[in-house]
C-alpha cells in the first residue's frame, strides 16, 4: 500500500537553493547574536547553537544528475527547558532547522524534542516527541532503534528524527526498566537524486508498508538496564515498524528506475554491554531481528584502551578496534535489506587533548574484509572563545565494489567544516 507522509510527521522541506547571501547573513547574525537567552523567565532556560557549514567534495559526481561544487548550510538547533511550578515537572522544546544551498531534500525542519516530563522518587514519565539513544560501540549502533535515522544530516546515521512517544521508567535496585509506546512512524530521510551521498537510483517519496495502518501503526519497545560491578548492560526489545527500510526497484511512469522504501513489521531483541576494566573498555552490541525477510543476527564487538598523558603531555590517546558482523552477508539485492558492514573491521584512535579548548580528534577506517573496500574517517572538534566551536570531518571511500550498498558514494569523498555559535 502506498502512502504519502502527513505534513506534521514529515521533515519540512524548505525550498532553498543556491543562496550564497544566506550564508553571509548567517555569519553576521552569529557575530551579533545578543544575550536574549538569559532574559527568559527565571525557571526557563534557552540554550543551543546556530552554525554555518560547508561541505566540499573532492571528486566529480559519479552520476550526471548530481550537483557539483561546495555545499553550504545554515543550521539552527535551539533548546528551551523550563521547570514547572510543581516539583518534578519539566518542559523541553528542541526544534531543528537546516537550510542547504544545493540539496532541497537536505533543507528540512524537524522537532527533535517536545516533551513534558514528570519525575517521582522511583519513576519517571515522559510524553511528547522525544529522542532516545541506546548503544556503546563506536562504529555503528545496532541496538539504537527507537528513533528514525535522519540520513540527510550525515551518512554515519547518528543523527535522529524526533519520535512521538510515551516513556514510563521504573527505577529500582535491580535496574531501570523503560517502557515505550510509540504512536506515529517517521520515514527515513534521503538526499535528493541531485544531491551528493545519494543512492545509485533515486529513492521514491512514496513508501510502502507491510502494515495496513502504514505510518499510523503503534509500536512498542522496552529496555532493562543495570550495572553490576564493572559491567553496564542493557537488554531491549522492539516490536513494530522497522526503522531500516528494504528497497524495492520499480519503473516510474516516465520509464526511469527508482527504489521504493518498504517498511516491514519486525521484532528485534538487542543486547548492549560495556565492561570497564581499568584502562580497558570492552564493548558489545548484538541484535536478533525477525520479520524482515529471513530472521538474522548481527553484532559489533571490540575494545578501547586509554593511554593517559602520552609523551609527557596532557593528551590521552585511546586506540579503538571493533569487528562488525551481519548474518545477511553480501549476497542478495537491496530488496533483501543488506548491511554494508557484514564482515568488517574498524580500527582507529580517539585523542582527547585535555586543553582548555576541549580539543578532540577521532581518526580511523572501516575495512571490508571480503572486498578490501575501505571507509576512512577523521573528526576533529575544538572550542574557542566562550561560545564558539569549530568541527571538521573528512570521509574517503576507497575501492567500493558495484554490489556494495554504499557503491553510490564511490566518488563522494568530502571535507566538512562547521563553525557554531553556542548560546
Amino acid at each position: 500500500m502506498t502512502s504519502t507522509v502527513p505534513a506534521w510527521r514529515a521533515p519540512g522541506r524548505v525550498g532553498v537553493r543556491r543562496h550564497p547571501a544566506l550564508l553571509a547573513a548567517a555569519i553576521c547574525w552569529l557575530a551579533a547574536l545578543p544575550g536574549w537567552a538569559q532574559e527568559e523567565a527565571p525557571r526557563g532556560e534557552w540554550s543551543g547553537f546556530v552554525a554555518v557549514e560547508g561541505r566540499a567534495f573532492l571528486n566529480d559526481p559519479v552520476f550526471g544528475r548530481q550537483d557539483d561544487g561546495v555545499q553550504g548550510s545554515l543550521v539552527l538547533e535551539p533548546e528551551y527547558q523550563r521547570d514547572l511550578a510543581r516539583d518534578g515537572e519539566r518542559l523541553t522544546f528542541k526544534p531543528f532547522l537546516r537550510l542547504d544551498t544545493l540539496d532541497d531534500d537536505r533543507s528540512h525542519f524537524d522537532i527533535r524534542e517536545l516533551t513534558w516530563q514528570k519525575s517521582g522518587g522511583r519513576w519517571q514519565l515522559l510524553v511528547g516527541i522525544g529522542k532516545v539513544f541506546w548503544g556503546v560501540t563506536e562504529s555503528q549502533h545496532l541496538v539504537d532503534i527507537v528513533n528514525q535515522t535522519d540520513l540527510v544530516e550525515n551518512p554515519d546515521g547518528e543523527d535522529k528524527l524526533g519520535q512521538p512517544m510515551v516513556q514510563w521508567s521504573l527505577i529500582r535496585s535491580w535496574g531501570i526498566l523503560d517502557l515505550f509506546v510509540l504512536p506515529g512512524f517517521r520515514e527515513r530521510t534521503f538526499p535528493s537524486p541531485e544531491g551528493r551521498l545519494s543512492p545509485a537510483l533515486p529513492v521514491s517519496d512514496e513508501a510502502l508498508y507491510e502494515s495496513s495502518a502504514e505510518e499510523s501503526h503503534v509500536d512498542f519497545a522496552a529496555r532493562w538496564s543495570h550495572a553490576i560491578g564493572p559491567l553496564d548492560f542493557g537488554l531491549s526489545h522492539f516490536t513494530g515498524t522497522s526503522r531500516e527500510p528494504r528497497f524495492l526497484p520499480r519503473l516510474r511512469s516516465d520509464g526511469d528506475p527508482e527504489l521504493v522504501p518498504f517498511y516491514d513489521q519486525i521484532d528485534q531483541t538487542g543486547l548492549d554491554l560495556q565492561a570497564t576494566l581499568g584502562s580497558w573498555l570492552l564493548k558489545l552490541e548484538a541484535i536478533h531481528r525477525s520479520g524482515q525477510g529471513e530472521a538474522f543476527a548481527a553484532a559489533t564487538a571490540g575494545f578501547e584502551y586509554t593511554l593517559y598523558g602520552v609523551f609527557d603531555t596532557a593528551a590521552d590517546v585511546g586506540p579503538v578496534v571493533e569487528y562488525l558482523w551481519d548474518e545477511r552477508g553480501r549476497e542478495g539485492s537491496p530488496g533483501d535489506g543488506l548491511s554494508p558492514f557484514q564482515d568488517d573491521l574498524f580500527a582507529g584512535a580517539r585523542v582527547a587533548f585535555n586543553d582548555v579548548q576541549s580539543s578532540e580528534l577521532l581518526a580511523g577506517a572501516i575495512l571490508d574484509l571480503e572486498s578490501d573496500a575501505a571507509l576512512y574517517l577523521l573528526e576533529f572538534s575544538r572550542r574557542f572563545g566562550a561560545s564558539w566551536t569549530v568541527d571538521a570531518e573528512v570521509r574517503v571511500f576507497d575501492g567500493l565494489p558495484l554490489d556494495d550498498p554504499l557503491a553510490g558514494f564511490a566518488e563522494d569523498d568530502h571535507f566538512l567544516l562547521r563553525l557554531a555559535r553556542h548560546f
